[in-house]
């Protein structure tokens, strides 16, 4: 389970073992995790029952000073388990201004998540958290820098704009947290990171939190981490059990109408609905929103939508509605597939399949969260069928053919694929 990543490979340890250290630390209670009074009682006011593997996992190494890589998919609880070892380790009574925990994100969606998280276990700590992304004046977040914070959240592009105008220092830095690892990698925020980290102190602690770890992430951890332990609580499989996943063979011109009649069937308590444009997102929206079928059963309040051309408030404004179940359907783009975390997410629609296998990993893992049940339906045009097989191979399963009594759906009996047509009971 454990293994220096500096070797580029994990310790070859049998599948049954790893089972095994799965099992022991999902029966570990926070009580069992050396933690303070105080943090106990905050987890428990925040509604947490018991320490998911990868948080039984990683506390323990964070509170030893060891710089840790952690593998888990979304929905496993990443945030509070470097959230709760940076807490119980700060130094409250310093007199510093400057931070002593910084923690780089891929969006600012997620940065707002993660500051939540801290606000929700720092109890009656109230320790000074800040988060810092684009978006937002950046003279508001200088002054409130300025004013002293002890945990900074932040994208790595803005960290290097207040770094620069040296509202950001490091001298009190002590924990360096990578979240999402992959994904910043994905978006091309490697030099940011490198940057960033380069101007960190070298004694400093890193922990890299990241649903896969690929070379790069290999490269970036030898380069900057000191002897790390990875911690691998992945599935063999990237199919997510809890979630069933299905796809149509449609046309392009077919997808709204097969949509209407796949949310009046499935009824979901709260869906998001992936587009692989900004303006197709817009477009399906504004379409949706003022279609009388969807209407009549949804009504128009029912539904919103979360793009990178929208301005910080209101994507800030729709995310706070959709967390708060004002919003039933959420349209979007991947600008959200990493690392929200609402769990009432009950349906995963990909109108548009993705191009990169990935992408529709993270997309369904929006559903299904900390073990509830989810499912998934992917619209699959003609031109999507190759996305469609490398998506299998990319999760090691089939997704299962459905269909809707009286649609009428193309025959692409010439693509189909002897053994696949199953369908969903009705």
């Amino acid at each position: 389970m454990e293994s220096p990543i500096r070797n580029q490979k994990t310790d070859d340890k049998s599948n049954s073992h790893k089972k095994r250290v799965e099992k022991r630390v999902q029966r570990l209670a926070f009580e069992e995790l050396n933690l303070s009074e105080a943090m106990l009682k905050s987890l428990s006011a925040a509604g947490f029952d018991k320490p998911t593997p990868i948080q039984a996992g990683l506390i323990p190494l964070a509170m030893e000073q060891f710089d840790v890589v952690g593998q888990a998919r979304t929905g496993t609880g990443k945030t509070a388990s470097f959230a709760i070892p940076i807490i119980e380790q700060l130094d409250l009574k310093s007199n510093s201004k400057d931070p002593q925990a910084l923690v780089l994100v891929p969006t600012r969606e997620l940065a707002v998540q993660v500051l939540d998280t801290f606000k929700k276990l720092e109890g009656s700590r109230k320790i000074k958290a800040v988060a810092v992304y684009g978006g937002k004046p950046i003279r508001q977040q200088m002054r409130l820098l300025a004013a002293g914070a002890t945990v900074v959240v932040g994208t790595p592009g803005r960290v290097i704009d207040l770094m620069q105008r040296g509202s950001l220092q490091f001298g009190n830095l002590w924990c360096v947290v990578l979240d999402e690892a992959d994904r910043m990698l994905d978006v091309g925020f490697r030099p940011a990171i490198e940057r960033i980290l380069r101007r960190c102190p070298e004694d400093r602690q890193t922990l890299m939190l990241s649903a896969t770890v690929p070379p790069p992430i290999v490269i970036l951890a030898r380069r900057y981490m000191d002897r790390p332990k990875l911690i691998d609580f992945s599935p063999k499989t990237i199919g997510v059990q809890t979630i069933d996943q299905y796809y149509f063979n449609v046309f392009p011109d077919q997808k709204f109408e097969l949509l209407i009649k796949l949310l009046e069937r499935e009824q979901p308590k709260q869906a998001i609905v992936f587009c692989r444009t900004k303006l197709g997102t817009e477009s399906l929206y504004r379409r949706l929103s003022k279609y009388p079928e969807f209407i009549n059963i949804f009504g128009a309040d029912s539904v919103g939508t979360i793009h990178g051309d929208m301005s910080q408030p209101a994507r800030d404004r729709t995310m706070k509605q959709f967390r708060a179940a004002e919003i039933r359907f959420l349209i979007a783009t991947d600008v959200i597939g990493r690392g929200i975390d609402v769990s009432d997410i009950s349906h995963i629609i990909n109108f548009d399949v993705p191009e990169l296998s990935d992408d529709y990993v993270h997309r369904v893992g929006r559903t299904g969260r900390m073990g509830r049940d989810g499912v998934a339906f992917s619209f699959v045009s003609p031109v999507e069928q190759t996305n469609l097989r490398q998506i299998e191979r990319r999760i090691g399963s089939s997704l299962e053919l459905d269909h809707i009594d009286g649609f009428d759906f193309p025959d692409m009996s010439k693509n189909s694929r002897s053994g696949r047509r199953h369908r969903r009971a009705l």
